[in-house]
């Protein structure tokens, strides 16, 4: 019987063979390659010395010499690794390539035919040479009074990329100065652990088509609540007023993701039909369509400069857009991957952002870049919520597999994960302001203190699914949206 080890081509002396990949390998070799990563070389899922299974064989195998099996081996396999890596990226550029040689042939054909079709037009028409909409123009308005959709995507300018970047710099500079001091004001773990239902409101969305399916609280003021529903409606709440401040219609879908502005009195949300809107909240009305994607929007993340929104969405792209005019800047996808993405956000600083996908992987993406570069696998079954911790260092995962991950950004490596009750559907994932706590919504709601991952607070009162959690000011109240319909509040 001849095996061969799978990092070094040779026949080894002590045949081991991984349950995760059925490879064999030199014992030595895999114990070193499982020291270093952690996972089999060859599908690069976790893997422990303890799962290895020795190869009994039925005479002794005489071992290649050491240099046949010593670390320039392991770097020749590793070396292979990168090479297969970037033919795949290499074929990615020149699809792309060709992609946009297409494109960029079929509007040259429709411009020559639109400019042949208005050379026709006869003088007494009464030709009106169209203006130009200037690039700082917020909104086209249609007849209709309803914004006009915009999809022409212009590409990142360094102007923007330099943008980008110092706000980066300020916001690390900002998050120096705090160092790992905690708000005086914060409320303490055992307070936060006396909360109670204090407040619930039915009301805000139509019963016909019951349920809330996303929330979302005002960064500066977190009394402004807002919600999305199945009924294609967006409403803005004032917690301390328990009234509807606003109710905004134009969506012909679901609405599966909301975001408040920190400083303007403006809303965004996302839908299954397709758009991305902007909503006046004082107005009352849509001011912005922005059509980035050709299949239903899941997530939706504003960058910090508080101009951009990144969107993700079932037809497998990202797309990065700019908030004043309504174009989309860049649109990407991993053509590798050719899954659709399932949520999406923006990392504190904003130069980096993660997306979930369908097929249980979580994605770390260079903005500047518009390239992928980390992957988090582990879990299993569609990713349905990331969140980021406020100091940045933390990516918190949930999945339909009842486990919530938490990984760690400087050493690319997942450290804790929490195994919730079988069949717990994770929906929505929120840290407070300070990052001390960490809010789970779906089977029910859960609060984890940070660092010490243990659960402090645990509530039951939807009669549905739990779609959204959301931290007020300090954590001085929980905020809740279900498919039952109703917008709850916890306190002391």
């Amino acid at each position: 019987m001849s095996l061969v080890c799978a990092i070094s081509n040779e026949v080894p002396e002590h045949p081991c063979v991984s349950p995760v990949s059925n490879q064999v390998f030199e014992r030595r070799l895999i114990e070193k390659y499982i020291a270093e990563n952690g996972a089999d070389p060859i599908n690069g899922q976790p893997l422990s010395e303890e799962q290895l299974i020795d190869i009994k064989v039925s005479h002794p195998i005489r071992p290649k010499a050491p240099s046949a099996t010593s670390i320039p081996a392991i770097l020749n396999f590793t070396l292979r690794q990168q090479l297969q890596t970037t033919r795949q990226e290499l074929s990615h550029a020149l699809y792309q390539h060709d992609a946009a040689c297409r494109v960029i042939a079929r509007l040259t054909k429709e411009v020559t035919a639109a400019r042949e079709a208005l050379a026709t037009l006869k003088p007494q028409a009464g030709l009106i040479t169209p203006q130009a909409v200037p690039a700082s123009q917020p909104a086209v308005v249609g007849a209709g009074g309803d914004a006009m959709e915009v999809s022409e995507q212009v590409g990142m300018t360094p102007e923007i990329i330099q943008k980008l970047q110092d706000k980066a710099t300020v916001l690390t500079t900002e998050r120096k100065k705090r160092g790992k001091t905690v708000p005086e004001e914060l409320v303490r773990a055992e307070d936060l652990g006396k909360y109670r239902q204090v407040a619930s409101h039915a009301g805000l969305h139509s019963a016909s088509v019951p349920g809330i399916l996303s929330l979302d609280l005002c960064p500066t003021d977190t009394n402004k609540v807002l919600t999305g529903g199945a009924d294609k409606n967006v409403v803005v709440f004032d917690r301390h007023e328990e009234q509807i401040v606003a109710n905004l219609k134009g969506h012909t879908k679901k609405v599966s993701s909301v975001i408040y502005h920190p400083a303007q009195s403006v809303v965004f949300s996302a839908s299954s039909d397709s758009t991305i809107r902007v909503w006046s909240v004082t107005g009352g009305n849509c001011v912005q369509v922005i059509r980035a994607h050709e299949a239903g929007v899941t997530g939706l993340s504003l960058h910090a400069t508080g101009d951009y929104l990144l969107s993700s969405s079932e037809d497998q792209y990202w797309a990065f857009s700019d908030i004043q005019t309504g174009r989309v800047l860049t649109k990407v996808t991993d053509e590798a991957a050719g899954c659709a993405l399932t949520c999406a956000q923006f990392h504190p600083d904003g130069l980096i952002f993660g997306t979930g996908t369908a097929d249980s992987q979580i994605k770390i993406w260079d903005l500047k870049e518009r390239t992928n570069v980390a992957n988090f696998p582990g879990h299993s079954g569609p990713v349905t919520a990331i969140a980021f911790s406020e100091n940045g260092y933390y990516l918190a995962t949930g999945a339909q597999d009842s486990s919530l991950k938490l990984w760690d950004l400087r050493k690319l490596k997942n450290f804790k994960t929490i195994t919730l009750d079988n069949s717990y559907e994770v929906k929505s994932l929120v840290f407070d302001q300070s990052g001390t706590y960490l809010a789970v919504g779906g089977s029910d709601i859960r609060v984890y203190i940070c660092k010490q991952w243990s659960e402090v607070l645990n509530f039951s009162d939807h009669s549905g699914m739990v779609t959204g959690v959301a931290f007020g000011e300090h954590a001085q109240f929980l905020a809740s949206s279900g498919m039952d319909r109703s917008l709850k509040f916890y306190s002391l």
